[in-house]
């Protein structure tokens, strides 16, 4: 895989020492190992630093994160694969359980594991156009996660989620609006932005303390279950690799793609 000239992951604090975490990796933000890492050591950052809140956003023009690069799944080194997993677990674990406050500005389409960034924070705002948000595994043949599954019960109703994680499907951002996937839509990057900012200067008046406990009390129950089922939700996750029909149905997808790229 060719490196990236330039970092992956842009980190700056603004004044009010609200932390600013910008994936950069052109086109889409592919989430492969080296960004997962990037974004890893970012929130290790965050949270070493005692930063009161952050909020998650893309470098790109029209991509907020397209998932998972399913070139470290399509005919992978299982080694590789088996570090690839074990760092999205750490990202997961370390964004959905954090202590600090969480925003999303989805500044573009978030499919797959994009959605589960965005719905790992505690507030999404999405900017307004023909953008899509939603867990679309299903349609590669493949099984969200528990976990993947977890989050998504914890943003929208169960039943709701059922139906989104069994059909793949992809909500537009008035969908995601009604269903409550994401909290508000947005004119543009900027927006979205000041809106996650002004969710988080809600909490000025709450003492931060309580707010993280509960917060964290909150979202107990599904990070605990990863926790204690790391090493067979990995053990699956290879399985799934090892799998034919797996492999078809990426390699499948990864000729579509190159079809429209090519028109």
């Amino acid at each position: 895989m060719a490196a990236q000239a330039g970092p992956l992951v842009d980190l700056s604090i603004d004044n009010d020492g609200i932390a600013i975490l910008t994936m950069n990796r052109p086109p889409v933000n592919s989430l492969n190992l080296e960004l997962l890492e990037e974004i890893g050591k970012s929130l290790d950052e965050v949270a070493k630093n005692k930063t009161k809140s952050m909020i998650l956003t893309s470098s790109s023009p029209s991509v907020f994160s397209a998932g998972l690069d399913i070139m470290e799944m399509y005919k992978p080194d299982l080694k590789r694969a088996e570090i690839f997993w074990t760092t999205l677990q750490d990202v997961w674990i370390k964004l959905f359980g954090s202590s600090y406050i969480t925003a999303a500005a989805i500044n573009g389409h978030a499919p797959a594991g994009g959605c589960l960034l965005s719905m790992s924070c505690e507030y999404r705002v999405m900017v307004e156009g023909k953008y899509t948000i939603g867990l679309n595994e299903t349609a590669l043949g493949i099984v969200a996660p528990t976990w993947f599954m977890d989050t998504m019960c914890h943003t929208i109703p169960i039943r709701q989620a059922e139906y989104a994680l069994t059909t793949a499907r992809m909500f537009t951002v008035d969908e995601a609006l009604q269903v409550g996937l994401i909290d508000e839509s947005a004119s543009d990057k900027a927006d979205a932005i000041d809106k996650c900012k002004k969710f988080i200067r809600k909490f000025d008046k709450i003492p931060s303390l309580a707010r993280a406990v509960t917060k964290q009390k909150i979202r107990e129950g599904p990070l605990v279950r990863l926790q204690k089922n790391r090493q067979q939700d990995t053990a699956e996750f290879l399985g799934f690799l090892k799998n034919p029909k797996i492999q078809q149905s990426l390699e499948m997808y990864i000729q579509s793609l190159k079809q429209k790229a090519a028109k």
